[in-house]
């Protein structure tokens, strides 16, 4: 890395801290000076003590691991699927036409409208969150390798062509490569959508359908004055998020090096 990539890096972290510093300023201002009732929305000093308090609770990191595992298996699955999909409906014409129909028809559906008719067909468990978050994650890796392979240089494929490659030896060393940046945004995407998903999942069927944050925040949220408890947790899966973001980016610039340049302008 360059000093110059790594100067802008930092710079890009410290506008990050501070951002992230002056709401918290704010949003304790607006609850101290009573614009908020406290007793709507406590302050956020309150949240983040209680957020402190639950990395001590054995349950709640208990139930963190339980959303990871939902999270990491729901985004690979999807990946396995999405991406020869995104390829096959990206580099076929014919095919992509044809399910265009049925693909549009089904994108827009909210996964979240599903939860409970999963519920129903498959029973609760780890194989009904999967289910759920694999639906609602598969449209933003899908679309996206779309999108990268629209965006192949024609002069390149055409090339391979003229040194007698077939179909799929452009796919691997031109297609493939170039919408890899696309791919990769798609999966990040998709990570945060696998998120929420599995928390949603939780939150709506409890603790019949397993450990988890969702499942957590339903407890807490079932009892009265527990707000605080409530909001401590989705501190925490906002910091999740964070987390598993930063991971990934890292991950893109290690496999993606020609990709870097556009990554310092989105982590």
């Amino acid at each position: 890395m360059s000093r110059a990539s790594g100067r802008r890096r930092g710079t890009a972290v410290v506008r990050g801290v501070i951002g992230i510093a002056a709401f918290i300023a704010l949003a304790q201002i607006v609850g101290e000076t009573g614009i908020i009732k406290q007793n709507v929305l406590p302050l956020v000093s309150t949240m983040l003590a209680q957020a402190a308090r639950l990395a001590g609770n054995g349950r709640f990191l208990a139930d963190i691991g339980a959303t990871l595992e939902a999270w990491a298996a729901g985004l690979a699955i999807t990946v396995i699927i999405a991406v020869p999909a995104g390829l096959l409906l990206g580099s076929v014409p014919v095919v992509r036409v044809a399910t265009r129909a049925v693909v549009e028809f089904l994108r827009p559906i909210p996964s979240v409208a599903f939860i409970l008719l999963v519920n129903l067909l498959i029973g609760p468990g780890l194989r009904m969150t999967l289910t759920v978050i694999v639906y609602g994650s598969l449209w933003p890796i899908l679309y996206n390798t779309m999108a990268g392979l629209d965006d192949v240089d024609p002069v390149a494929k055409e090339t391979l062509r003229a040194f007698g490659f077939g179909r799929l030896a452009i796919i691997r060393f031109v297609s493939l490569r170039s919408a890899a940046p696309h791919i990769a945004t798609g999966i990040r995407i998709a990570s945060a959508v696998s998120l929420i998903l599995a928390i949603a999942t939780g939150y709506q069927t409890g603790r019949i359908n397993g450990p988890g944050i969702g499942a957590f925040i339903a407890d807490a949220n079932s009892g009265a004055g527990n707000t605080p408890l409530v909001l401590g947790a989705v501190v925490w899966t906002g910091l999740l998020g964070v987390v598993l973001n930063m991971l990934l980016v890292t991950a893109e610039r290690l496999l993606l090096p020609w990709h870097k340049a556009s990554l310092m302008e989105t982590s």
